[in-house]
């Protein structure tokens, strides 16, 4: 898969329908991310506070502060998704993420970033095959982790087993899901939701077709609207964004 369709490591995701992935930086690897075969611009949906109640497998002492052109995101990391939470927290403290880009950015679907070779990257490179050097990460996928707007989610390639890459992520966009729709995706995948999860789709928003497929390590508990202006801005035809989109990140209490 291709990161155009956002497999998020590898272009994953999409095919006929959104993929994510991540690409490893050789001719052979393949792209990282989280892709659509299309695109599908959608109004953004207003931010809102979170609909579900917090969960034991919600819960999460760590919360990291991304700083964007755009704005401040603020995100909680799960505590029931550990292999996925250190792993991020090691490369916070690093400043492994201080530079990079956002590098692909699809509206009304995701935006990506983690690619180390997106630090410093000419105007026009294709970026998403980074950090293909790196020890994957096992999936950790929980039917309780969902992808609703401001989800914090890694992005991977076409590996069997689903592992996640190392250092690309993305945040979750998504649209509106409604009923109908919600139990089509239920049907084909054996997914199914709770009623406050199936109100969370239908009056926030997200991408519920990339559920149980990418792991979701995190959320969003401020910035919604940072996210809506970045999946806003023009890309071009690989969705980089025309303007960079440079991201910096640090541990917060």
């Amino acid at each position: 898969m291709r990161i155009g369709t956002l497999l998020l490591f590898a272009s994953l995701l999409l095919g006929t329908s959104q993929t994510i992935s991540a690409q490893a930086p050789k001719a052979t690897a393949k792209k990282l991310s989280v892709s659509p075969t299309q695109k599908q611009p959608v109004k953004a949906t207003p931010s809102k506070p979170s609909a579900v109640p917090e969960t034991p497998y919600t819960k999460g002492s760590t919360k990291v502060k991304i700083t964007t052109p755009m704005g401040v995101i603020i995100v909680k990391l799960y505590d029931s998704t550990p292999k996925h939470r250190d792993n991020f927290i090691k490369l916070v403290q690093q400043k492994f993420y201080d530079s990079l880009l956002f590098h692909r950015v699809i509206s009304g679907f995701m935006i990506q970033g983690g690619d180390p070779m997106s630090k410093n990257a000419a105007p026009g490179t294709m970026l998403g095959m980074g950090g293909g050097d790196m020890t994957r990460i096992p999936a950790e996928f929980n039917r309780n982790l969902i992808h609703k707007k401001g989800a914090l989610c890694a992005a991977r390639d076409g590996n069997p087993e689903r592992a996640s890459s190392a250092c690309q992520f993305y945040l979750v966009q998504g649209k509106p899901v409604s009923e109908p729709e919600l139990f089509n995706m239920e049907q084909g995948s054996g997914n199914s939701y709770t009623q406050a999860q199936r109100d969370m789709y239908k009056n926030i928003g997200g991408t519920p077709f990339l559920d149980m497929n990418y792991t979701v390590f995190g959320e969003t508990i401020k910035g919604l609207e940072v996210i809506d202006k970045i999946a806003a801005v023009k890309t071009d035809g690989n969705n980089r964004p025309l303007m960079n989109v440079i991201m910096s990140m640090e541990i917060i209490k």
